[in-house]
């Protein structure tokens, strides 16, 4: 069975220590509060999913591609393709910045809370200066890849909070944030043991204004002693509220009854009953 708490990364509302969180519990608060709560203050944590390392391996392709042109100072291909006058940004961190573990971080005086968040690349302006938000996307899919979509807008949650931390840090970042999207091309004759691509470059005009506000109902969430009620749609509070509900009716009906058999061990791929119990 899996073991989904994990107690050293809890707030306590006691202690005077900084507490990080992470781009991606951000992400999480605003699409529900109660999963969030029940991980960052109970160690309660949704499921993981299976790592995308198709996913991540052209992600990194593509760093080491645009880190080409970085020590070089010029202009990638994509850019002068799209009519983006930049170069990529070079900086003492920013490997620490695209880090997980570490990425870019500033420390919320208000809220006392640490905000850290990886990005994949800065762009910079070659006439105004200002440094570009880039994110590296990659999918499989007919037709022209675009930023529509319900699920893409957390896409664009993530770009603002990594322009939101760049300029809490002093940098003068423009509200363009670019997506450097991978497509996986279908309509190749044969595999032949290589994925080919087409890539596009997709802006998007961001807006970090929320980021403060939802930092502030964030630490109030979670000093408080109640457990936020579920939000309308969320698949995980959903099946813990069904679970809930079958385990209940469960022990409201009383054992079944069983005829008498001589107790043994299961055996292998056989399940006990105690390992079928929910709660």
């Amino acid at each position: 069975m899996g073991d989904f708490r994990r107690f050293k990364r809890t707030f306590d509302p006691n202690s005077k220590d900084s507490f990080r969180v992470s781009r991606s519990k951000i992400d999480l608060f605003t699409e529900c509060p109660r999963c969030f709560y029940l991980d960052l203050r109970l160690g309660i944590k949704r499921p993981d999913f299976p790592s995308f390392t198709l996913n991540s391996a052209v992600d990194h392709l593509l760093k080491k591609e645009f880190d080409i042109y970085r020590a070089d100072s010029t202009a990638h291909p994509l850019m002068k393709t799209y009519g983006i006058d930049a170069i990529p940004y070079t900086h003492p961190d920013m490997e620490k910045w695209r880090h997980n573990f570490t990425g870019v971080e500033h420390f919320h005086k208000k809220t006392g809370l640490t905000v850290f968040g990886a990005v994949d690349d800065i762009w910079k302006d070659n006439k105004t200066g200002q440094l570009y938000v880039v994110d590296y996307k990659s999918t499989s899919i007919n037709g022209d890849v675009t930023l529509d979509g319900e699920w893409k807008v957390a896409y664009k949650r993530q770009v603002e909070i990594y322009q939101w931390l760049l300029r809490s840090n002093g940098f003068d970042v423009s509200d363009i944030a670019y997506f450097v999207y991978a497509n996986g091309r279908k309509d190749v004759k044969a595999f032949d043991g290589k994925l080919e691509f087409n890539i596009c470059v997709l802006p998007y005009h961001g807006d970090s204004r929320w980021v403060d506000q939802t930092l502030e109902e964030m630490i109030k969430t979670l000093r408080s002693d109640v457990i936020p009620k579920a939000p309308a749609v969320c698949k995980y509070c959903d099946y813990r509220l069904a679970a809930a509900k079958a385990s209940m009716a469960e022990k409201a009906n009383g054992p079944k009854k069983e005829s008498a058999k001589k107790s043994r061990i299961p055996r292998d791929g056989e399940i006990s009953k105690d390992a079928k119990t929910l709660f």
